[in-house]
């Protein structure tokens, strides 16, 4: 699909999200050379409506927001920009335009899923992921049960900290066997919501 730029006299909508935390950041306007500079230096480039000239968010507070990802909507008049921002978005020093902070919440368990399938694919001999599925599934499949019992045991105790620290030991190791088993998160997920009645 082609962009109508001149749907809305030049210009084109540009929502802005965090590709990580998917949270909105801002919303801003692009017209056609603002839309493809965004695509060539993949980052976030608009048009000020007030000033009728192109700026790239950051390119004086160095707070730049680096594209992942350029969706179309299916008017063909509005883009959606996945981004990983550099510091705060809001010119205020807020984290987003909507005075929200841009923390990870469960969502980041999808994004966590996505890097472990990078160090399936692209294996590399620094990461530990890697190193786990170059093991093979019964080393990731005995990881997950030492992750567990030493959550049970820290479970019996009082000290959060050790505890919340096994718990994301465990949850990391269970993404990873899930990818080995060639499972995706959402079907996990999936399975949760049939049973929630």
């Amino acid at each position: 699909m082609k962009l109508d730029f001149d749907k809305h006299d030049g210009l084109i909508a540009a929502i802005v999200q965090d590709h990580k935390t998917n949270k909105v950041l801002m919303l801003g306007f692009m017209n056609e050379e603002a839309y493809r500079k965004t695509l060539e230096t993949r980052l976030a480039t608009f048009y000020s409506r007030s000033r009728r000239t192109l700026w790239t968010k950051g390119e004086t507070s160095g707070n730049y927001l680096h594209v992942k990802e350029v969706l179309e909507d299916c008017d063909c008049d509005t883009v959606l920009i996945k981004a990983d921002p550099v510091g705060p978005v809001c010119h205020t020093g807020a984290d987003t335009c909507f005075s929200e902070e841009n923390k990870a919440g469960v969502e980041f368990i999808t994004y966590l899923a996505e890097i472990i399938r990078d160090r399936k694919e692209n294996p590399s001999p620094k990461s530990y992921t890697s190193s786990l599925f170059e093991q093979g599934i019964n080393k990731i499949a005995q990881k997950v049960g030492e992750e567990a019992v030493e959550l049970v045991i820290e479970g019996k105790d009082n000290n959060k900290e050790l505890f919340i620290n096994e718990a994301a030991d465990l949850l990391f190791h269970y993404l990873v066997l899930l990818e080995a088993k060639g499972i995706d998160i959402s079907e996990v997920m999936e399975i949760l919501r049939s049973r929630h009645k």
